[in-house]
């Protein structure tokens, strides 16, 4: 009962986030109100604070599963990899899937979710506050492989690879904004993919 229970409140929790970013994409985030949204996914206002507790996180919940992803990364990885292959290796494989989350996809709703989620000021600072989570979740990460010296190379390494990280996507992600093609955008973006981390890997 236990897993059905989880399963429900997972229902529940893509219905209402699914509902409220259709409705932000049609009219604007700060157009739609909450009892809107609540009304739209069949469920009452309390009920939808009780699984998004600020409305930003209405939006953000599309790319939850992306949460302590690096982290995971440098702690998934084969035995002798260097934690910053692990990541570049990563990157380029979300490239190749053409992963929302690096910029590279040329849906229609993919591009018009990016713009929602990076223009609408309270959506973007919400944002900031998932990607500090990461960055002290990776660090926490780095600083437990054997490759890294020490606390303050750790730290400053996970905020650069999220620099990095951000950087790359928004270039991708401007490309196909500005009408060039997935197929003319791809080859580029591994290659800034790999100076990115040759950089990062500079010593």
């Amino acid at each position: 009962m236990t897993g059905l229970r989880q399963l429900h409140r997972e229902q529940v929790r893509d219905a209402i986030s699914a509902a409220a970013i259709s409705l932000f994409l049609a009219r604007g985030f700060d157009e739609v109100p909450v009892t809107e949204i609540a009304a739209a996914a069949r469920v009452s206002k309390p009920t939808l604070f009780k699984y998004f507790p600020a409305k930003e996180d209405l939006v953000l919940h599309r790319i939850s599963d992306h949460q302590g992803e690096f982290a995971r990364v440098v702690r998934q990885r084969a035995a002798g990899e260097h934690p910053l292959t692990a990541l570049h290796r990563h990157f380029l494989d979300a490239l190749a899937r053409h992963d929302p989350v690096t910029g590279l996809n040329d849906q229609p709703e993919v591009l018009a979710f990016r713009r929602l989620a990076f223009d609408t000021p309270s959506v973007a600072a919400r944002l900031l506050h998932f990607m500090a989570m990461d960055e002290d979740a990776l660090t926490a990460a780095l600083a437990e492989a054997p490759e890294i010296p020490d606390a303050l190379t750790a730290s400053l390494l996970a905020a650069q690879v999220l620099a990095a990280h951000r950087v790359l996507a928004k270039h991708n992600w401007q490309a196909l904004a500005d009408g060039r093609t997935l197929a003319e955008v791809e080859p580029a973006a591994v290659r800034r993919a790999d100076r990115a981390f040759a950089l990062l890997r500079h010593d």
